[in-house]
């Protein structure tokens, strides 16, 4: 491909890209992605929301602009660096796009389970590890969920009852509200509890090693588990924002920043103003968790209702958010390794 013809096509292709979300029907969830955000879901039960995704288990499709009809992994082959940006080439290598980007409706138990990280679910799963979070969006009064261990679990304890009823003792319960925002590194045992809708950031992986599901007949991991699960996460609890703006007009919080994900929280009120960036070092995914906000750029401008998402390609260069009304927005990049 010439230097002219590459482009023209960034020049047309650099655009906010908005998505068609994957939906999926586990067992555990149901209908609130309709009840309580309003969107149009299939029938039955849903119980995830892949809504920025390039996995071969499902791939989000844009859904307006030149790149209209096409899916992310698509669309990453198209753009290549500009839309990944520097830090991230090894995505171009791989053809993996980095994250996974998910609204998850739990109604009933997840099954209690761990990943692996990096290292073990290349070696065994050929693909990465899968280190994530979650943004609680909706928790019913009483909701909770597993996280970590409870203090006196030990592996040769754990290891006697893996598999069974009693895998669900000795294990650490968390109650939660919307708000919270609970990091779930590779190792960490953890289930959502019935009653919780949350957002969630992740690497790029389908990779779960189930230690029980409550009496459902899906197969368990527990050879795999016992050799992933960190007994050293004790109590573990919620993360602490951490405030690096609070100033009339606009609130910004670092909720987690970790190798693979950098997540702030931004308060705008309605008729304010975030101005950013977008260097050609990564891309940026934003959502709209609460009010309506739109993003310029030198593109078409695109509105966001909650909970929706918009990538911004590593390319697209100075963009403005304007809140429409109050609005809670979530801003995820990729660090630069030297900032860790």
């Amino acid at each position: 491909m010439s230097d002219s013809i590459a482009d023209e096509i960034a020049d047309e292709m650099i655009y906010p890209l908005t998505f068609d979300p994957v939906f999926k029907d586990y067992p555990w969830g149901g209908r609130n992605l309709e009840t309580k955000l309003g969107r149009t879901i299939p029938e039955g039960v849903v119980a995830e929301s892949w809504d920025i995704a390039a996995h071969p288990n499902g791939s989000s499709i844009v859904n307006a602009g030149p790149l209209k009809g096409k899916t992310l992994p698509e669309v990453q082959a198209l753009l290549g660096e500009a839309l990944v940006g520097e830090r991230n080439r090894q995505a171009l290598e791989t053809g993996k796009f980095p994250l996974l980007i998910k609204i998850l409706d739990a109604n009933r138990w997840l099954s209690i389970q761990v990943h692996p990280d990096d290292a073990y679910g290349l070696a065994h799963e050929g693909e990465p590890g899968k280190t994530e979070m979650w943004v609680v969006l909706h928790a019913e009064p009483g909701a909770e969920l597993i996280y970590g261990f409870a203090p006196g679990m030990t592996r040769e304890r754990y290891a006697a009852v893996i598999g069974t009823e009693a895998s669900v003792e000795g294990l650490h319960r968390v109650p939660v509200q919307p708000g919270d925002v609970i990091f779930v590194p590779a190792g960490t045992i953890h289930a959502l509890g019935p009653g919780i809708m949350v957002a969630e950031i992740q690497q790029n992986s389908d990779t779960t090693y189930r230690i029980w599901d409550w009496g459902r007949p899906r197969p368990l991991h527990l050879e795999k588990a016992l050799e992933v699960l960190n007994f050293e996460q004790i109590a573990p609890g919620p993360a602490t924002p951490e405030t690096l703006v609070d100033e009339e007009g606009l609130r910004v919080e670092r909720l987690v920043r970790c190798p693979y994900f950098e997540t702030e929280r931004i308060t705008l009120p309605a008729g304010h103003e975030f101005y950013g960036l977008c260097d050609g070092s990564t891309f940026e995914i934003w959502a709209v968790l609460q009010g309506k906000a739109t993003f310029y750029s030198d593109a078409e401008p695109v509105t966001l209702k909650a909970v929706e998402w918009v990538l911004l390609p590593a390319a697209l260069g100075t963009y403005q958010i304007h809140a429409e009304e109050d609005a809670v927005l979530l801003r995820v990049t990729t660090p630069a390794p030297e900032t860790l």
